[in-house]
């Protein structure tokens, strides 16, 4: 007992000198380094035009940094001092998705960054298949970096926003470097600041207004532009403008163009429509438009949550089966309107071959209805567009009575099916829906797509013509092609007194009627979309809440997932079912774990949820809770009688989970919650130290041996945390094991000591270590 004692407080000596060194380092105090500083193996792995990136190590801290060495010949030295003095301000940002800079040289000179694995995203897509939720949450971390930097006060604008500037960790997470070394100040001559981007490679980046005339700075919509390219980028895996030459971009972007969508691959999730929308926004001609990324980041993190599926790396042999947390439960789908050519009000060109539309155009409505005839109401115009449609567009009920007057066909259709009763719905003019109804129009006629009147009526939320077509026999129960009632409409937008409408003329079997492509009900909707008024007005009328969809998801899945605490507690008060499982074993309570809603997770378990259900890959809410690294709601679910140590997949526990991700902080969590630190799970019989150990997570490695873990423990081939961690060559977590006991003497099933491992894979600072 005496030994350990004293191997733990060497331990703990060695642990709290190790942390200072890290919090000086991370102080946000500019450090300057001697180029003695650094061993004397620099292995470059980046080349730029103005500068080249080594990986070296620091002596004194026994880590890996970036060195990035500047050009000092003549025509680069002003590049070099700009940086020099700037990188003062730059130690100081420190944020989870940039670049950290520790500090300059002024020996080589260069300055010294967090050294980033896997490179940049410029090479990672010419070399990797990226999977979707790989892509989305790449978009997600670079918005969620932007945001940062210009949140900051004042605001750092980038300016250099390019693939080349975006790089990745050990996990293909996002960091974004070269912040703030472009700048625009006043009186500068945007020519020569246009000069000074193309010189850096990055015209395929920069938006138009900096073509113009225009002498205004460019500022957040600058970088917007530039991220818009980028998820074009990350979408295709291609160079944006390949083969055009410089004034062929400029010439292009400048009009209006932007890298072509069709390479965009087909086979795609459905979401990726909704990120094109973002990309699209984001690269509008009109900077005005672009949206910031305040706004930009909440949708890129709800689609990267939608998609993300949380796969643990690989860290068994070759050969060896392999495993993944299931993906998250899918998203609602919102229905997308078919975008109508509306007869909006003729075009000029359209009024110059025709004097009747030019009366329209102008608004001169007493000369219209002087100058049009009966021979005028029955031609057509573009897309089968009659007189009647473009009259109704103009929104004077006096020149269409006049025109119906005259015989115009009043239930005429032109392209896509639009019958002009539905282009006065989707006006809002009801005068006239009146007119054309006491006129014979027939409110059941539908678009190509079978959407009637009343379906655009409840879409828009207009009460007002939702009442006036039911009173004139449109059908509350009509279905376009999908399936989709305009109760459906109503429900999933929450428009209230629309549904109430709805309500009076629809039988209960109607209100649980399916819409064909999710086969979701108007409860699944309005629980999915958080509308608890509407929610408790279709459980009043009879809604079954245990309803299933396609994917055997009730409106408590939807509800608990999207973290509507409010609907949760209606339909579990309704009657809703707390642990139905959905198609890949997902209950209410596994959702709301894998989305960090506590209160959700204590209203369900509170009413009769079993705290351990597994899902079909036998995972439990702990589980999914740990992986997505919601410490409280663990926490809560501890509280409330979840097991901390319940076994999953292949037997691994929630600390093996989170040790495996390098999650730290969700280590010490579980561990405080008695974790066990030296179960072992079943395919290779690893402990989480050894999980972390492979992971070369030392700050987990620190938190499992406080806790007692077994320094010593041997897998299924008799390899030790040691074995591993020699195999890494991470030193500090040798050290670690070493000062606790660890046995370097120990040998695995191939025969050979830690040692012998460290020699064999070239990490031979190791093998020095375990030989003294």
């Amino acid at each position: 007992m005496i030994v350990i004692r004293e191997h733990f407080h060497k331990f703990h000596v060695k642990w709290r000198t190790a942390l200072m060194d890290y919090s000086a380092a991370s102080t946000g105090q500019l450090r300057v380094f001697k180029k003695n500083d650094f061993e004397n193996d620099w292995t470059r792995v980046a080349e730029g035009k103005f500068s080249n990136v080594y990986q070296v190590k620091i002596k004194i801290w026994r880590e890996t940094f970036a060195l990035k060495v500047y050009d000092t010949t003549d025509g680069m030295n002003h590049l070099h001092r700009k940086v020099m003095e700037d990188v003062s301000n730059i130690v100081k940002v420190k944020f989870k998705y940039i670049v950290a800079v520790y500090g300059k040289c002024n020996d080589v000179p260069a300055i010294v960054m967090e050294y980033m694995s896997n490179g940049s995203l410029g090479n990672l897509i010419n070399n990797t298949n990226l999977m979707w939720p790989k892509k989305f949450q790449m978009i997600h971390e670079i918005s969620m970096g932007m945001n940062f930097l210009h949140s900051l006060k004042p605001s750092l604008f980038h300016l250099n926003l390019k693939p080349s500037n975006i790089l990745l960790d050990d996990h293909l997470h996002v960091k974004i470097s070269d912040f703030g070394l472009i700048h625009w100040e006043a009186g500068t001559n945007k020519k020569l600041f246009l000069e000074h981007l193309t010189v850096r490679g990055n015209i395929n980046y920069v938006p138009p207004e900096i073509f113009s005339q225009s002498c205004d700075p460019p500022g957040f919509s600058f970088d917007v532009y530039s991220f818009g390219i980028i998820i074009w980028v990350i979408l295709t895996q291609q160079k944006p403008y390949t083969g055009c030459s410089m004034t062929t971009v400029l010439l292009n972007v400048s009009q209006g163009r932007r890298p072509c969508l069709e390479i965009i691959p087909e086979h795609r999730p459905f979401q990726c429509g909704e990120m094109i929308n973002i990309m699209k926004q984001c690269w509008d001609q009109d900077e005005n438009k672009r949206p910031p990324f305040s706004e930009t980041v909440r949708h890129t993190e709800a689609l990267s949550e939608v998609l993300k599926i949380p796969g643990p790396i690989d860290c068994h042999k070759s050969g060896a089966n392999g495993w993944s947390l299931e993906p998250q439960h899918p998203c609602v789908t919102t229905y997308e309107i078919p975008s109508p050519e509306l007869p909006d009000l003729p075009t000029e060109e359209q009024s110059s071959k025709d004097r009747v539309l030019s009366l329209l155009l102008r608004k001169n409505f007493g000369s219209f209805r002087t100058s049009v005839k009966r021979e005028h109401v029955s031609t057509q115009f573009i897309g089968t567009k009659s007189l009647l449609h473009y009259t109704v567009a103009s929104g004077d009920a006096e020149s269409v009575e006049h025109v119906l007057s005259l015989g115009a066909e009043v239930n005429c259709v032109m392209a896509k099916g639009y019958t002009p009763l539905i282009v006065a719905v989707l006006n809002r003019f009801h005068d006239i829906m009146l007119l054309l109804l006491e006129h014979g129009a027939d409110p059941r006629l539908g678009d190509d797509d079978q959407w009637s009147a009343i379906h655009f009526a409840s879409q828009n939320g207009d009460d007002r013509a939702v009442r006036l077509l039911l009173d004139k026999g449109a059908l509350a129960d009509a279905c376009e092609k999908s399936g989709w009632m305009p109760l459906h409409l109503a429900c999933q937008n929450g428009y209230e007194t629309v549904v109430r409408l709805l309500l009076t003329r629809l039988s209960v079997k109607a209100i649980g009627e399916q819409e064909k492509m999710q086969e979701r009900t108007p409860l699944h909707l309005a629980a999915a979309y958080g509308h608890i008024n509407i929610t408790k007005l279709l459980l009043s009328q009879g809604a079954n809440p245990n309803a299933t969809d396609c994917s055997l998801s009730t409106p408590l899945h939807l509800s608990a997932e999207a973290g509507h605490n409010r609907i949760v507690r209606q339909l579990v008060q309704s009657g809703a079912a707390v642990d139905i499982a959905d198609k890949r074993g997902h209950t209410p309570l596994h959702l709301a774990a894998l989305n960090g809603h506590k209160g959700i997770c204590r209203q369900l378990l509170t009413n009769g949820a079993s705290p351990d259900c597994r899902t079909h890959n036998g995972w439990t809410a702990m589980h999914l809770a740990a992986i997505k690294r919601h410490e409280t709601t663990m926490e809560e679910l501890k509280s409330l009688g979840a097991n901390v140590n319940a076994p999953g997949e292949n037997q691994w526990t929630p600390l093996h989970l989170a040790c495996q991700q390098s999650e730290a902080e969700m280590v010490a969590r579980l561990l405080a919650a008695q974790a066990d630190p030296n179960v072992t799970e079943s395919s290779q019989q690893w402990t989480p130290l050894h999980l972390a150990c492979a992971s070369l997570s030392f700050p987990s490695v620190l938190r499992l041996i406080s806790h007692h873990a077994n320094v010593n423990a041997a897998s299924a081939e008799k390899a030790t945390p040691l074995h591993l961690a020699a195999q890494h060559g991470n030193v500090p977590i040798v050290k670690a094991l070493l000062l606790n006991g660890a046995d370097r003497t120990l040998r695995d099933s191939s025969g050979s000591t830690p040692a012998e491992v460290a020699q064999r894979h070239g990490k031979y600072e190791i093998v020095q270590l375990l030989e003294e």
